[in-house]
């Protein structure tokens, strides 16, 4: 299982969300570009992004920025929020991203997420979907920017893309993001019992080595951690099992 550090940005800096809600934001001094190379000299491979404030506005409003961050070498960006049309993701490719992750749409646009996955291949689109848990425990999907949630069930999101090769899927517990509470293991052991060949991305909750040794005992491909590592809850020594060039 990899690590992939992820860094949130709002207004060209780096900030961390508490369940997703704008109001509850805790801001960070670390320049996001000091941040990229700090990750890939502990030896992360790929570093995930998310424009929080393309995810809430349908812009991308920290585009520039990104585009420097996919300029340094030796590390991958897969970069997400607010890519909800082909100009979007074909500009952020454009940009250097090496992956591109598709939330809202994968929902709301399923025909133009088929075609993206067409023609852009499967290796380069992630999809993302952010669940909270229903009163009977089903995980389903909220979308823009998790203000609005749906009825529809993380199986029926990945069932609409069964005609689809998929390779990247993020499942987000929205009410484990931010909040160093554990991640939701048996849903994520759930997922891949249920879809063995997708590459499974955790995310929410890390915050500690037996979080990630427990994600990892589930056999998903990667886990995504933000807070923890921005707050340095996890000593460099026991990160370096699951960075490839650590």
């Amino acid at each position: 299982m990899l690590l992939i550090p992820s860094i949130d940005l709002r207004g060209g800096r780096c900030v961390r969300l508490l369940h997703g809600d704008f109001a509850a934001e805790t801001r960070y001094t670390n320049d996001p570009r000091d941040l990229v190379v700090k990750y890939r000299d502990l030896g992360a491979e790929w570093i995930h992004i998310v424009d929080l404030d393309g995810a809430r506005d349908g812009a991308g409003g920290n585009r520039a920025i990104i585009g420097e961050l996919a300029k340094v070498e030796g590390v991958r960006l897969q970069v997400g929020g607010g890519l909800r049309d082909h100009a979007a993701v074909g500009a952020m490719l454009s940009l250097g991203a090496g992956r591109i992750v598709i939330g809202s749409a994968a929902v709301t646009q399923v025909d133009a997420v088929r075609s993206w996955l067409a023609e852009f291949g499967p290796q380069r689109v992630v999809l993302a979907f952010d669940i909270r848990l229903d009163a009977a425990g089903r995980p389903c999907v909220a979308t823009h920017g998790w203000r609005e949630q749906s009825t529809l069930s993380l199986w029926d999101a990945i069932a609409n893309f069964s005609t689809h090769e998929l390779q990247h899927v993020l499942c987000t517990d929205v009410s484990r993001d931010g909040a160093l509470g554990g991640p939701n293991v048996p849903l994520y052991r759930e997922a891949v019992k249920r879809h063995p060949r997708i590459r499974w991305q955790a995310s929410g909750g890390v915050r500690d080595l037996h979080d990630l040794a427990a994600l990892a005992d589930t056999e998903v491909a990667a886990a995504i951690s933000g807070k923890a590592l921005l707050d340095g809850l996890i000593p460099t020594e026991e990160l370096q099992a699951f960075l490839p060039n650590a």
